[in-house]
């Protein structure tokens, strides 16, 4: 198993799985809440084709990486990612980021800068900034972050159930866009992962600013977002992309839940494909 050593909690060492497959141009995945580096299935096969070099890892705290008590917060897994791409020595990569994952990529440019970075990919993301607050009035009210934090306390299982629901909008493309065993497949990953790390990453993803992050992203860079997204806004999210990343190529797509990466993969991997190229 290829893992990365980022750190150490008590007797315990902390590692990130990852996967390396391929050859060429580097690629660099980063999933998003609360799933791992399998959910990127449908991309990895088709980046593979095109060439690339693809890199998939599992954050601290999900899939087969390490599941620790604490560094559930946005600098420590930039850092963890800055070990990751330091242990495989890439340069002129792309990183490409989904939902919580987009989080990630905005602040790793922000504390690392872009000197390995080619491009930058956001699907379906966090940023720029999901809560509201006085000086972000666009975003989406504490207390819904508040409900999810409680719901995962209570019965993460349960709670997981109802989300994936939202998460692929199977009432609309159940049986058409998404099977059943899909979304089992993503609840079977999602329990998995740590119930610590689980209900501390709301708070990260919801209170993390990452407008000052983006605004230092100097390589070329394409958001996509659905705009029947139930779970990070289109209006909240990527459409606001424009207005701190300079030059930035948005695609909306229309009817497109959050889980677009498997429900719309035939339209997201060529887009992903031809700028990666």
């Amino acid at each position: 198993m290829s893992t990365v050593t980022v750190g150490q909690e008590n007797s315990t060492a902390i590692d990130i799985y990852y996967e390396d497959h391929g050859s060429g141009k580097p690629v660099v995945l980063v999933h998003g809440w609360p799933l791992s580096g399998a959910s990127w299935e449908k991309q990895v096969t088709d980046l593979l084709n095109a060439g690339h070099r693809v890199i998939t890892y599992d954050r601290r705290g999900f899939g087969q990486s390490s599941k620790p008590s604490t560094g559930y917060n946005y600098d420590t897994f930039a850092e963890d990612l800055h070990k990751l791409v330091t242990k495989l020595d890439l340069r002129d990569f792309a990183l490409v980021g989904f939902s919580m994952g987009g989080g990630e990529v905005a602040r790793y440019i922000g504390k690392y800068g872009s000197d390995r970075v080619s491009k930058a990919v956001f699907l379906s993301a966090v940023p720029p900034f999901l809560l509201k607050t006085a000086d972000n009035p666009q975003g989406v009210d504490a207390g819904a972050f508040e409900g999810i934090k409680a719901a995962v306390a209570a019965d993460r299982p349960a709670f997981l159930s109802q989300f994936l629901l939202d998460f692929f909008n199977v009432d609309v493309f159940r049986g058409k866009l998404v099977s059943d065993q899909v979304v089992q497949l993503s609840w079977n990953i999602a329990a998995s992962a740590s119930p610590r790390g689980t209900l501390d990453c709301v708070t990260a993803f919801s209170s993390t600013d990452f407008r000052g992050d983006l605004k230092r992203i100097d390589v070329p860079t394409l958001v996509v977002h659905g705009d029947a997204d139930r779970i990070v806004p289109f209006a909240v999210a990527g459409n606001r992309m424009p207005e701190f990343v300079k030059d930035c190529k948005l695609i909306k797509l229309e009817g497109a839940p959050h889980g677009l990466i498997w429900t719309h993969a035939s339209k997201i991997n060529p887009e992903l494909v031809h700028f990666l190229g």
